[in-house]
């Protein structure tokens, strides 16, 4: 039952390029954010579409992957654990973030 805790699953679009950050000894990270659509048929009857979007963070040999292979508008597959974090602004006021750290990656559609 362990290998259920905290795993998310995304299909979805790039909503910009990676952004790929290098640090010492060749270590990667790439930043980037996905949308996913959901359609449905509110009360009235009517068709609604609603879009989420999604941060994620990918480290390694998958921000690699990332780097090479995934630009704006990449339909992918994810896999991966929510995090939370909280970090201080210029301005010194808190701010929370919630992304998904990036395990596994499937490349979907046309590059």
């Amino acid at each position: 039952m362990n290998a259920l805790r905290n795993k998310v699953q995304l299909i979805g679009h790039l909503g910009n390029d990676p952004e790929i950050k290098n640090f010492d000894g060749g270590k990667k990270l790439a930043n980037f954010t996905l949308a996913t659509n959901e359609i449905y048929k509110n009360d009235k009857g009517e068709k609604v579409e609603e879009t989420q979007w999604h941060r994620l963070i990918a480290w390694g040999k998958t921000a690699e992957i990332i780097e090479k292979y995934v630009t704006k508008g990449r339909e992918i597959a994810i896999e991966g654990k929510l995090t939370h974090r909280t970090y201080d602004d210029k301005n010194g006021e808190k701010r929370y973030v919630t992304e998904v750290v990036v395990s596994d990656l499937l490349l979907l559609g046309k590059p």
